[in-house]
């Protein structure tokens, strides 16, 4: 597997978060994650989006941060938000979300990031038992979600 930096309007992006958002669907039920993103939010330095490629030049895992600082969604100065990471279905349990988790915290902490922070859903338990065996803690609750009883937010100082 070798990681790449792309754009997050990439055309590869762009299928594995319509996989992401399919799935989110799935689990709860409505039109995928409403968080609103631009593709200049994962620009170098304020952010970065990466996609895992497998031997055959396939996309199999992606993920990205972006920078946030003290907003009425309740970040704080420092944050490195983490947005849409996602494995295929038939690569899970291999370790590359592992693998793309400790790349953008890597990133994030060399563009001067201090906390990496992230929403999900308690219809997510493989995610949450990525985050917090990684050393992600629960913190208060952040962006778009903040007011939903299903979401769940860590942070990870970096």
């Amino acid at each position: 597997m070798h990681i790449r930096r792309v754009p997050f309007d990439h055309p590869d992006a762009v299928k594995l978060n319509d996989e992401v958002q399919a799935e989110y669907h799935e689990r709860y039920g409505d039109g995928g994650d409403a968080t609103p993103l631009d593709p200049s939010d994962f620009r170098p330095p304020n952010g970065v989006y990466l996609i895992a490629y497998d031997e055959a030049d396939r996309p199999v895992a992606t993920g990205g941060w972006r920078s946030q600082d003290e907003n009425d969604e309740g970040n704080e100065d420092g944050d490195a938000e983490l947005k849409r990471m996602y494995v295929i279905k038939e690569l899970r349990g291999r370790g590359l979300a592992r693998r793309m988790l400790a790349a953008l915290e890597d990133d994030a902490r060399a563009a001067g990031r201090i906390r990496m922070v992230l929403e999900t859903g308690t219809r997510q338990p493989e995610a949450i038992a990525l985050y917090t065996s990684s050393g992600y803690e629960p913190c208060t609750k952040f962006g778009y979600y903040r007011f939903y009883e299903s979401s769940r937010c860590y942070a990870k100082a970096l």
